[in-house]
């Protein structure tokens, strides 16, 4: 199930990272910016240059996603099991609507869609946590370090 704290990740950092295996067995990554969560157990991204991730998950559609508020250093893995949605689908057609909503015009550019399945959502924490550092803490040196980054 995805619960609050994964919504609230994926929502406020939709970049996540699909992990999927190609038809010769090789393991591949590939960032995806359009993920939304369309209820509890069920993840989707619009597919704008995922050639390689649909054919994979066409293949296998065994896949992982990964998300990070890179701020407090936490994130959820999602796994489950991705379907792709052809844009000449009913389908396609009934979900797109979710996509115009929140990305406006980048919808347009969207060829499928792709479904996940969610299996099981983990959660995900730098090792500071261990050390009891807390999440006000690590937000502030997170702050700091892209202030340093892109003044």
């Amino acid at each position: 199930m995805i619960g609050a704290e994964a919504r609230r990740i994926i929502k406020e950092f939709p970049l996540g990272v699909v992990a999927s295996v190609s038809a010769q067995g090789v393991p591949m990554a590939s960032p995806k910016g359009t993920f939304l969560v369309l209820d509890d157990t069920t993840l989707a991204f619009g597919d704008i240059r995922s050639p390689g991730t649909r054919a994979n998950l066409e293949f296998n559609a065994a896949c992982e996603v990964v998300f990070v508020d890179v701020f407090r250093r936490k994130g959820v893995r999602v796994q489950g099991h991705g379907e792709v949605v052809a844009a000449d689908t009913e389908r396609y057609q009934s979900l797109i609507g979710n996509w115009r909503d929140v990305w406006g015009d980048l919808a347009a550019r969207i060829h499928a869609l792709v479904i996940i399945d969610v299996a099981g959502v983990r959660p995900v924490s730098t090792p500071p946590y261990d050390d009891g550092a807390s999440e006000e803490e690590m937000i502030a040196l997170y702050k700091s370090k892209y202030a340093e980054l892109y003044p």
